[in-house]
């Protein structure tokens, strides 16, 4: 009898993952698979620059989906975290999300250059965090060409300029600890419930973005409130036509 050929595994747009894994600092709640920085890159986030050309922006974490819009031969392409399309996904979350880039074609379209992709949290499900949201359901926090991602100042601009949500800015100047930066996690301004989960450190040297670190508060349970995990229904922080 012919076998009949297996289905082709879908190819990613860009070649490659729309986002990469961003380490951890010391004492930040890790996966058996997360990766920490260096004590060098360490201390330059939160006790000592190097000289006057590093400058430091700590911003809120979020938590939902990775996900992210590319322009790619003059097309906009939704993508998931892995940089496969979000209409392919096995979640309707990532379904969502295609369909509302859809909707908002011409914000993202102004947005992007050729070869450009945002990439943000979609929070349309509860993972770990429920928020009671007061904005859209995607928030932007690295325009990224290749490799390389756009410094925040501008990201924040052309955002905005469109009127696309980034992360709130928690600090900006000379490296800041750890401990000064949970002081000023809260009140979250993205509307999370259960509190912050953490901040997003991020380096920045003579207008280019040098390396990102991140702290995940112990605590913290990952997916708590995914239906595979929680054995429940799945929590909505946003449902299409809920805040359009």
């Amino acid at each position: 009898m012919m076998e009949l050929p297996s289905n082709p595994k879908p190819e990613k747009p860009l070649g490659h993952r729309a986002y990469g894994s961003i380490p951890h600092l010391p004492g930040s709640r890790r996966g058996p698979a997360d990766k920490g920085l260096s004590e060098h890159q360490a201390r330059i986030l939160t006790e000592k620059g190097r000289d006057k050309h590093d400058t430091i922006i700590v911003q809120e974490k979020l938590d939902g989906s990775c996900v992210g819009v590319a322009k790619l031969d003059g097309r906009l392409v939704a993508l998931i975290r892995a940089g496969f399309p979000a209409a392919g996904s096995n979640y309707k979350q990532h379904h969502a999300f295609a369909d509302w880039v859809d909707k908002n074609h011409a914000r993202f379209e102004a947005l992007l250059s050729e070869g450009e992709r945002v990439c943000g949290e979609w929070l349309m499900e509860a993972h770990g965090t429920i928020y009671k949201l007061t904005h859209e359901p995607f928030v932007a926090f690295d325009i990224i060409r290749e490799h390389d991602r756009t410094p925040a100042s501008e990201v924040a601009s052309r955002c905005a300029a469109v009127e696309l949500v980034t992360p709130r800015i928690i600090h900006a100047g000379s490296p800041v600890s750890i401990a000064e930066v949970l002081e000023k996690l809260e009140p979250s301004a993205h509307g999370a419930v259960d509190g912050v989960e953490g901040a997003v450190w991020r380096c920045e040297r003579k207008g280019t973005v040098d390396f990102l670190g991140k702290f995940v508060r112990p605590e913290k349970i990952d997916g708590k409130y995914l239906e595979n995990i929680s054995g429940g229904k799945p929590i909505y922080n946003w449902l299409p036509g809920s805040l359009d």
